[in-house]
């Protein structure tokens, strides 16, 4: 089969290798390096210099494929994944854009193609795993936890991160939408935090953000559900203090006749301290609760997952959970596990049991393991 992937980023390589051992793989992105990255790993990979966000020449460029990948930055993955629909290609995403993707049903029902959005580790295999759960029991309440960092310890933050600090930034400050009782709630991100233990990493503290999306409208019948994301204890203490003292602002500040936004600024330095050196050791982290009632009785299922640095193919562990999540759903399409046609969120996919096991058994094969417990 002949698939593009469109982005070269760390995740998205990760992709385009994986793929490459199955298909043949063509990748797209705006700039050369990345693209020659991947190629010095396989020279097989095609790729292909453009600028992603020329959306009007999707139809010749895409004319060849039979399947897309897409991997490019959240702020263009809306236009970009209406795009490829319009194309008529079957398509697997994980932009994870802010836009409501459920709205491109109809485009999709219409081109007649199948479309999975949001399919990376969290949203994604989370997606999957309460999918496959709603149809076996009653469900009461859904809880994620989630975090990827270094494997050493640095002050003053104690993380890194496999993406841009403003990606994080926006992480940190948009208010986190939870469900309480039978309620869309809104809080503050950062709060309600608390430590948690995961064994041989110890302790990490958790706190809100809003990583339930697509959750809070296909699973309307469940009345809580809450994502929390992960990091070392005293982390969100000087993220706090770095809101509180203003350098997220987006007001532009004059300094000696510049005008410059404190976000700006503050990015360009968490940039150094934030940026995962190539062959940096570091994990990523995940624990799934889902509780309700199974055949009148309490049930209680709970999923873990840790995983490192790979120093044999060195793929980071956040673009191998993430990106092998998303190839795995390229191989149900691929291989006709999942045909239907429309938008669907991994939780509508996940429903199906072939569907949902073939995903786990696929990370398992390459070495990602979700214990259930």
């Amino acid at each position: 089969m002949k698939i593009a992937v469109l982005g070269a980023g760390m995740v998205g390589r990760a992709m385009a290798l994986d793929l490459s051992a199955s298909h043949e793989v063509t990748s797209f992105d705006k700039y050369e390096m990345p693209l020659q990255l991947l190629k010095e790993r396989n020279n097989a990979i095609k790729t292909v210099v453009n600028d992603l966000a020329d959306f009007a020449q999707y139809n010749n460029w895409l004319s060849p494929f039979d399947l897309v990948v897409t991997a490019v930055p959240g702020f263009m993955g809306y236009r970009t994944l209406e795009a490829v629909i319009n194309a008529g290609k079957d398509v697997v995403d994980i932009s994870f854009f802010p836009e409501d993707a459920l709205q491109l049903d109809l485009l999709a029902k219409q081109k007649n193609v199948t479309v999975i959005t949001d399919c990376g580790v969290a949203p994604g295999m989370s997606n999957f795993i309460i999918g496959r759960y709603n149809e076996t029991m009653k469900v009461h309440s859904f809880e994620c936890y989630v975090g990827g960092l270094p494997k050493t310890r640095k002050k003053p933050f104690e993380y890194k991160a496999p993406f841009s600090p403003v990606d994080v930034i926006e992480e940190y400050t948009r208010p986190a939408r939870l469900k309480e009782n039978g309620f869309i709630i809104v809080k503050p991100a950062l709060t309600e935090r608390h430590y948690m233990e995961f064994g041989e990493i110890g302790t990490l503290e958790a706190f809100n953000t809003d990583g339930l999306r697509s959750l809070l409208f296909t699973m309307p019948h469940i009345p809580n559900l809450k994502e929390q994301t992960l990091r070392y204890p005293g982390h969100v203490d000087l993220i706090l203090a770095l809101q509180q003292g203003g350098f997220f602002d987006e007001t532009p500040l004059e300094i000696n006749g510049t005008k410059i936004r404190p976000i700006d600024f503050s990015s360009s330095i968490l940039f150094k301290e934030w940026k995962l050196g190539p062959e940096e050791e570091e994990f990523t982290i995940m624990r799934v609760i889902v509780e309700g009632e199974h055949n009148g009785k309490s049930e209680r299922i709970e999923y873990n997952m840790l995983d490192r640095y790979d120093p044999v193919s060195k793929i980071s562990s956040m673009s191998r959970t993430t990106g092998y999540t998303c190839t795995a759903a390229v191989e149900l399409v691929a291989g006709n596990l999942f045909r239907e046609k429309g938008v669907f969120p991994p939780e509508l996919v996940g429903k199906n049991a072939r569907c949902f096991d073939f995903v786990v058994n696929y990370l398992k094969d390459r070495g990602v393991h979700w214990i259930k417990s």
